[in-house]
């Protein structure tokens, strides 16, 4: 049986706040608040920003191992193994939930998160070499959250969602929140020297190496990377 959430609404002017106002007033009110700010806020399509917050579900892949957690607070581990069709997996943990249908024209429910780097492996026939253990950032995690404040910037206005299982409608609290004229700031400091994992005269070389396949005719298009590190304390908003 799927896990039914009755989703309640409220349509709120949005001339005042911005993504990251509205992130910085619940993140320590609501732990595992999470922001997906919109690039473009010019355009009526993809003019939207979402802020997330009380994760009630997720599902995180990370060191080839699948975990689920569930509403009724049950959680479930697995090995993948070679019969393991990920985008079935995920799709499989969405089908889970039902919502109320109120025939918005923009996302207002469903799973929010990410998909790294590393995660194209289990989509593509790609051999990736195993990362060092110094970043321990999951390959995917999505998560179903009770409360979404969904902005629309085209139109400056929000919209407050809150998704309920077994739980009490909370967009009141979650408005009196956003009515907050301040929020919490906190030191930021960097410590040391900028690091990377590449030296300036090696990815020259891969940059000459990437032309030189290009020219050939062996690739259309290759992207480059390489990875800086700073040690910091203090907020960690700071570095976003």
């Amino acid at each position: 049986m799927p896990f039914k959430l009755k989703t309640h609404y409220k349509k709120i002017l949005a001339d005042t706040i911005t993504p990251v106002s509205v992130y910085l007033k619940i993140r320590d009110r609501f732990p595992n608040s999470i922001l997906l700010e919109s690039s473009d806020y010019h355009a009526n399509d993809n003019s939207f920003s979402y802020i997330c917050c009380n994760p009630i579900a997720s599902i995180k892949i990370q060191n080839e191992v699948i975990e689920e957690q569930l509403p009724d607070g049950t959680t479930s581990t697995r090995t993948i193994d070679s019969q393991s069709d990920i985008t079935e997996v995920i799709s499989q943990f969405s089908r889970q939930f039902s919502v109320t249908n109120h025939k918005f024209k923009f996302i207002n429910n469903g799973l929010f998160g990410f998909m790294a780097y590393d995660a194209v492996r289990y989509f593509e026939d790609v051999q990736i070499s195993k990362k060092d253990n110094s970043v321990e950032i999951p390959d995917i995690y999505y998560a179903v959250y009770q409360n979404i404040v969904a902005i629309n910037h085209f139109k400056n206005e929000a919209y407050l969602f809150a998704h309920c299982y077994q739980s009490e409608n909370n967009i009141s609290e979650l408005e009196q929140v956003l009515k907050i004229r301040s929020f919490a700031t906190y030191n930021f400091t960097k410590e040391g020297e900028v690091a990377s994992n590449l030296k300036d005269e090696d990815f020259l070389e891969h940059v000459a190496l990437a032309k030189k396949h290009c020219r050939r005719g062996d690739v259309f298009q290759l992207v480059l990377s390489r990875r800086f590190s700073q040690n910091f304390k203090g907020d960690e908003f700071n570095v976003y």
